[in-house]
């Protein structure tokens, strides 16, 4: 099949955030379809403010539009929502279509809280890990921090999930223009950017490896700053790729928008498994440990 990243930039208003995805979708011609982490705004997890509540109001509307995107272009299309369930519980939450159905969604389960990225304030934790079933495959849709976490990875694979899939914002600290920040300043050398997306291309390569399958991340692009001025804002980095069941690079973009899409077979990664079996030979009876914070 063809898989379709749209990767791009906030145009300044939800209206025209979703014009233009839009745009790039009937743009793709791809038979799956991933947008990048809560596509239809800013990344306003900047910062720690309720007003941005406000934006999860729509969810339901929103899950409308999409699925009817979904129809008119024929394609399964998996997207990245800011869910209300009532007032005090919102959710990080992935909802995937199939050709104008809802087939599934996936609430974020790891939720970071970091300078700029205070996604506790904002989220619940999630509290299943089920891939979902598409006409296009079995997909593991998990998003952004849950890309660090070997654990989620290999629960998808182990239920079946042929692709994992991490709609994502992650990118470098833009230091305050106004004042001196030496944790920004730190964390931006050349070097420790390097470092940085180094790890977290690196890390998904090995779920990729370690569990037999595809796996394609969704990133934003462009510079956010922060509404809070506590820091200067994110710049975020791009580069989605797709890698291939053996870890090899099949498709990667820069760092500006872009539609990057491949063909990818399914049935290569069932071949690859039977070649190294890592399933076959875990030892189960080792890993009680695994479901304890510390050992």
């Amino acid at each position: 099949m063809k898989v379709s990243l749209i990767q791009q930039e906030f145009k300044g208003s939800k209206e025209k955030t979703v014009a233009h995805t839009l745009e790039m979708i009937k743009k793709s011609s791809g038979e799956l379809v991933i947008l990048e982490e809560l596509h239809q705004s800013e990344y306003f997890c900047k910062c720690e403010d309720t007003k941005f509540f406000d934006y999860a109001e729509s969810f339901e509307k929103d899950v409308e539009f999409w699925k009817n995107v979904s129809k008119e272009q024929d394609i399964v299309l998996v997207t990245s929502l800011f869910e209300k369930v009532m007032d005090g519980i919102y959710y990080n939450t992935a909802v995937v279509f199939d050709r104008g159905k809802l087939v599934g969604t996936y609430r974020k389960t790891h939720i970071p809280d970091d300078p700029g990225f205070y996604e506790k304030f904002y989220f619940t934790p999630g509290d299943k890990i089920e891939p979902i079933y598409t006409s296009v495959g079995k997909l593991g849709v998990l998003v952004c921090w849950d890309q660090w976490y070997p654990e989620p990875a290999r629960i998808m694979a182990l239920k079946g999930a042929e692709v994992l899939i991490y709609p994502t914002a992650i990118g470098w600290l833009m230091c305050p223009e106004d004042r001196r920040d030496e944790l920004c300043e730190k964390e931006n050398t050349l070097e420790e950017k390097e470092k940085m997306l180094n790890a977290w291309t690196s890390v998904q390569r090995g779920h990729a490896v370690a569990n037999g399958v595809y796996v394609i991340a969704v990133n934003r692009v462009g510079k956010e700053k922060d509404p809070s001025n506590v820091l200067g804002g994110i710049e975020f980095w791009g580069r989605s790729f797709i890698y291939g069941p053996q870890g090899e690079i099949i498709k990667m973009a820069g760092d500006k928008e872009e539609i990057i899409e491949a063909d990818i077979d399914l049935k290569k990664a069932s071949e690859v498994r039977k070649i190294w079996p890592f399933f076959r030979d875990r030892r189960i009876e080792l890993y009680e440990c695994i479901n304890r914070r510390y050992c």
